[in-house]
């Protein structure tokens, strides 16, 4: 009996493996060096179904759940890839799958799941709001048989590379409901003959290559036909999203984590220095063997909450949990392998150092830990909230 919370899952990992095995270090480091999109990349693993997993049958894809999508993106990073540039086309499917209409269903989801159309645009954060997303100003308006959206978003990542869109954005004003958490709406937007039109993306550089962008929104006119699910409920429907997208962002941290863990030890057991292997000191052996430690607790945590999510729970404390100690165990990691590599680590032919600026990113994204803190001291510790107007 196996006791591994992923063991049922062993041929997709090795299918996902497979695919990766095509894009070693040189492919990424050649892309960091020039800022490019991992467009071979991307279309492999949708030539192979892999994006298309959650997507039911009746519509072309794999009808598998969340755990079996976390450990598709776990692996990607395990090999040393980076599942970001795609990693939103299953985030957001919750969104789309529970929410959205028979229409939109039968419209999108078959081209997704051939690889003909890419769902890869979340865009919630806005540059005056950040986490406050009750607070944001983007707006859609009705007008006879369209909306017109105006307003701005910000790290919407792979705009650029995606023909669809999930959009939040409030319909109603924010002092005209009865309650702050109404008046907002998720659209599914088809960013195709828009860009240019109303709509305008810029790219962001940042300290590592994840094609993130703002997005501008002038008199933007969509469809009514847009809209997903009930108007002003969009803020629902998003938590929901946003629980996914933890627990899935969760299973790519534990997977870099395992990447730096194997990387480290393997060159600890390679490397001599005064006539034997550097991985003979405890000073090298502890921080890796404490660092695995931390990793498998947060692999426990991780699966757990994509357990609940797929039994229809609503795992909001999990899946923060999940996304906070799995970054951290990455982050740890990543300093024991880079700190076992010396000066090597920061050397590009190694990967260390790219990965290393990568793992960085989720102590931030999608959330901070200091909010995933005040979250759980609030919502499980019944402790008084320590952000916003003061009461």
């Amino acid at each position: 009996m196996s006791f591994h919370p992923t063991a049922d899952y062993d041929d997709i990992r090795k299918g996902v493996a497979a695919v990766c095995a095509g894009f070693p270090g040189s492919y990424w480091r050649d892309l960091d060096a020039r800022r490019a999109y991992p467009e071979e990349f991307v279309s492999a693993l949708m030539r192979e179904g892999w994006l298309g997993a959650m997507i039911p049958e009746e519509y072309g894809g794999s009808g598998l759940n969340l755990t079996a999508a976390a450990v598709i993106l776990e692996e990607i990073h395990k090999q040393g890839c980076n599942a970001a540039a795609c990693h939103a086309q299953m985030y957001t499917m919750g969104t789309v799958l529970r929410h959205g209409s028979d229409a939109q269903k039968q419209r999108y989801l078959p081209e997704i799941a051939a690889g003909r159309l890419r769902l890869q645009a979340f865009g919630v954060t806005e540059p005056t709001s950040g986490t406050d997303t009750l607070s944001l100003q983007t707006t859609a308006r009705r007008d006879g048989d369209s909306w017109v959206i105006n307003g701005q978003k910000i790290w919407t990542s792979r705009a650029e590379h995606s023909d669809l869109m999930v959009l939040l954005a409030r319909t109603t004003p924010r002092d005209k409901v009865a309650s702050k958490t109404e008046g907002l709406s998720v659209f599914l937007v088809d960013l195709r003959g828009l860009v240019g039109k109303g709509i305008t993306i810029r790219p962001i550089r940042t300290m590592m290559n994840h094609a993130t962008t703002e997005v501008f929104f002038e008199d933007v006119r969509i469809p009514a036909d847009a809209l997903v699910g009930e108007e002003g409920k969009g803020f629902r429907y998003i938590l929901s999203g946003m629980n996914s997208e933890r627990i899935l962002i969760a299973a790519e941290c534990i997977g870099d984590a395992k990447w730096f863990l194997e990387k480290g030890s393997a060159y600890a057991r390679d490397r001599k220095v005064f006539g034997a292997p550097i991985g003979r000191n405890q000073g090298v052996q502890f921080p890796l063997a404490r660092a695995y430690a931390h990793m498998l607790a947060a692999e426990a945590i991780v699966y757990r909450a994509a357990g609940m999510y797929d039994a229809g729970q609503n795992p909001g404390v999990e899946a923060n949990t999940a996304k906070m100690l799995a970054a951290d165990a990455s982050w740890e990691c990543a300093e024991a392998c880079l700190q076992t590599h010396g000066g090597f680590g920061f050397a590009e032919e190694y990967d260390v150092e790219r990965k290393f600026r990568e793992a960085r990113l989720y102590q931030v994204a999608p959330i901070s830990t200091n909010l995933i803190l005040c979250y759980i001291a609030e919502q499980v510790l019944g402790l008084p909230k320590s952000y916003g107007p003061a009461s």
